[in-house]
């Protein structure tokens, strides 16, 4: 299938589950993540979850990777050029909504892209060759591009990846891991 499809169906499937579900999905997802060798991470970037799109909830990870000692990282949208700032996301680092509904951090001290050791990219699903399809606007394609070749970038995902994206392109950028529930 080609991405616009994929997005509609995904989002959809998504749309669809319950919380019970969700809860059930995410706790599955998270105990794959705790599992994880991160020791050499001291820099990981967390999309900031958007509940009204049912997007699995970074919450814990936050915690985990804080408690843990590493630095967490959160993005702010440009929506002019569809690009994204990074920025360290302190305890007290105040948050607010942009005007699509998205939390970003207000006054909080700049990270660059090459500063990054593992990024957590949302998706709405992926491939067997772990190429994503998210919103369609590009922000996270443009992102990973700057982005460390030794970085790791970890998908997560509710579902399970199909076969193929049929309409991958030069710009997509394929994930050294997909997490989603076993």
């Amino acid at each position: 299938m080609k991405k616009q499809e994929l997005r509609a169906l995904y989002k959809q499937k998504r749309k669809d589950l319950t919380e019970i579900q969700i809860k059930g999905l995410q706790e599955n997802i998270y105990q794959q993540i705790y599992n994880l060798d991160f020791s050499t991470v001291k820099n990981v970037h967390l999309f900031l979850s958007m509940p009204k799109f049912k997007e699995i909830d970074t919450t814990p990870l936050i915690t985990y990777f804080r408690n843990k000692n590493k630095r967490i990282v959160v993005s702010k949208c440009n929506f002019k050029d569809n690009t994204l700032s990074h920025f360290y996301l302190e305890k007290d680092t105040v948050l607010s909504l942009n005007k699509f509904g998205v939390l970003e951090p207000v006054a909080a001290e700049l990270v660059e892209e090459n500063k990054l050791d593992l990024i957590f990219i949302p998706m709405l699903i992926s491939d067997d060759k772990k190429f994503r399809v998210g919103y369609g606007k590009g922000f996270y394609d443009r992102f990973l591009l700057k982005c460390r070749a030794d970085a790791r970038l970890i998908g997560l995902n509710f579902f399970t990846p199909i076969e193929k994206i049929v309409d991958v392109n030069e710009f997509d950028v394929s994930l050294d891991q997909v997490i989603y529930p076993l």
